[in-house]
This record gives structure tokens, C-alpha cells and sequence, in this order.
């Protein structure tokens, strides 16, 4: 029997079970996927023995992305540009590491948008620095959108975004918060990458009265899924893309890495993870 894991420090709210399990019995595989909270300080050893512990790999979430990236033997191009995993898995003794946060947010988009958005899209507007931010800004710049803006509150931290994501693709310009505004005025695609908005957290403040008509706003936030933007975004008649999208296309290539099928996102694997945050579909 394959088994796979989700690994983080704390994991209690991980959804990644209830999709794999999905998955599984949908399929009639006979395997297993756990939450496994492990500390920062055991991580590295935890990378190096999984396998021994009998898991055929797993997925890394907060605070280990990072880290991962520094523990496996072996990284995928999307992963070295990033500097961080999300996935993991061994192939010919060696740990590898990937990070399919960038196929998941771009699956969504395609998903949600439909195919050719970005053809209404010169510039777009990716709010955060962070490693969901790096995410993101990536997978934009394999599209033929212009431009992308990116706006932190710490300035340097949006430097050091586009210097690291410099290269083929998009423009990327690191912009200061002071100029949130009118960032917004240019975008055609508004995305917050922050935890701002999520339940527990202050909203995001951002005044989407200048938006261009037609543009859309998406949120990675998936608790809430109608997060206080998206409700903006709505009243303005603005296109959205809620977060829980980008989770569950993202978990789909590590279910093939381990168990050997490619499973699909579902309306009904939507509504169940829905259900699960206590959402009406």
C-alpha cells in the first residue's frame, strides 16, 4: 500500500487529506495520506529518512517550503526558481523536490477566467512578496500578459522578488505600497497573495473604486472563500478567482507522482472541501 503525507508545523487544519482521500476512493487505490506535524529543527532529518519510514513522498507545507528546497538531493527548474518545494517523492534513491503551487494557481485561473484571458491582460497586479507571491508572478510570466506589478509593504522584499524571477516573460517592476492604488488603475488581473483577509486576520486594504471595468481580482485565501476583496470585486461587477481552486490543483501532480494516476478537480471534490470549511457552494 503507497502512502504519501502532508508535512508542516502545525498541520491540524490541512485540508490535503480530505482531497487525496478523495481521490483514492474515487480511484479504488488501496493507499493512505497523513497529516505529519513535524518541528523546523527535525525537518532535514525527517527529509532524509521518509522513505525509510516507508512514505512514497508527500507534500511540504508552511513553515518548511523553504527548507525543502535546501534538504532534497534533486530539484525540478520550476523548484530552483522558486527556492521552494511543495512536493516531494524518490526516484532512483534520491529525494526529489518540485513546487506545483504554480500549476495549481494557473489551472485555476484558466479554470475559473477560461481560456485566453490574459489576452485582456497588458498588466497585472501581484500583491505580496512571499512565497506564494514568487508562485504566482511565475506562472504570469509564462503567459503573454505585459507586465507584472508587485507591490509589498516591505519594498525590498518586492526588489528581490523580481530580481530573482528576472529573466524571459513578463516585465516584472517592484512597486512600493504607497502606490497600491494606482497599480490597481493599470491592472487587468488584481491578485492578493497575503494572508490579509483570512479568517483571523484584518482585511486587505485596497480601494478597487478606480478598477478597470472588466478586470478580475483573485484572492489565494480559501478561508474565507468569499474573502472581503472578492466581495468587493463582486459589487463593482468585477470578475473572481477564490483560493480554493489554486489548493486543489495544485495537490493533483504529487497524487500522480505516488499513486500513479492523474486525478482530476471535480465540482464534487469542490463541494466537498467546501463543505469541509463550512461553505456554501
Amino acid at each position: 500500500m503507497t502512502r504519501a503525507f502532508v508535512v508542516g508545523h502545525p498541520i491540524a487544519h490541512s485540508r490535503s487529506p480530505l482531497i487525496h482521500g478523495h481521490w483514492l476512493l474515487s480511484h479504488g487505490l488501496e493507499g493512505s495520506y497523513e497529516r505529519l506535524d513535524v518541528a523546523p529543527a527535525d525537518f532535514p532529518e525527517f527529509v532524509r529518512t521518509f522513505a525509510e519510514r516507508g512514505y512514497a513522498g508527500g507534500n511540504v507545507t508552511i513553515p518548511h517550503k523553504e527548507a525543502a528546497y535546501r534538504a532534497v538531493d534533486r530539484r525540478t527548474e520550476r523548484a530552483e526558481k522558486l527556492k521552494a518545494v511543495n512536493t516531494l517523492w524518490v526516484e532512483d534513491g534520491l529525494v526529489w523536490g518540485d513546487n506545483t503551487d504554480v500549476l495549481g494557481f494557473m489551472a485555476h485561473l484558466d479554470e475559473t477566467l477560461g481560456q485566453g484571458w490574459e489576452r485582456a491582460v497588458d498588466t497585472a497586479l501581484v500583491i505580496g512578496a512571499g512565497g506564494a507571491a514568487r508562485a504566482v508572478a511565475a506562472g504570469l510570466q509564462e503567459r503573454p500578459i505585459g507586465r507584472i506589478l508587485v507591490a509589498n509593504r516591505t519594498f525590498s522584499k518586492a526588489q528581490d522578488l523580481m530580481r530573482d524571477l528576472a529573466g524571459p516573460g513578463a516585465a516584472l517592476e517592484a512597486l512600493p505600497w504607497e502606490r497600491l492604488g494606482e497599480a490597481v488603475e493599470a491592472a487587468g488581473l488584481v491578485v492578493n497573495t497575503t494572508s490579509l483577509g483570512m479568517t483571523g486576520q484584518p482585511p486587505l486594504d485596497i480601494d478597487l473604486a478606480g478598477a478597470r471595468p472588466g478586470a478580475a481580482v483573485a484572492d489565494i485565501v480559501y478561508v474565507p472563500l468569499r474573502t472581503p476583496l472578492l466581495a468587493a470585486a463582486e459589487a463593482r461587477g468585477l470578475r473572481t478567482v477564490d483560493g480554493l481552486g489554486m489548493l486543489l490543483h495544485q495537490a493533483a501532480p504529487g497524487f500522480r507522482r505516488w499513486f500513479g494516476i492523474m486525478p482530476q478537480v471535480t465540482p464534487e471534490l469542490r463541494a466537498l472541501v467546501a463543505a469541509d470549511l463550512g461553505e456554501r457552494t
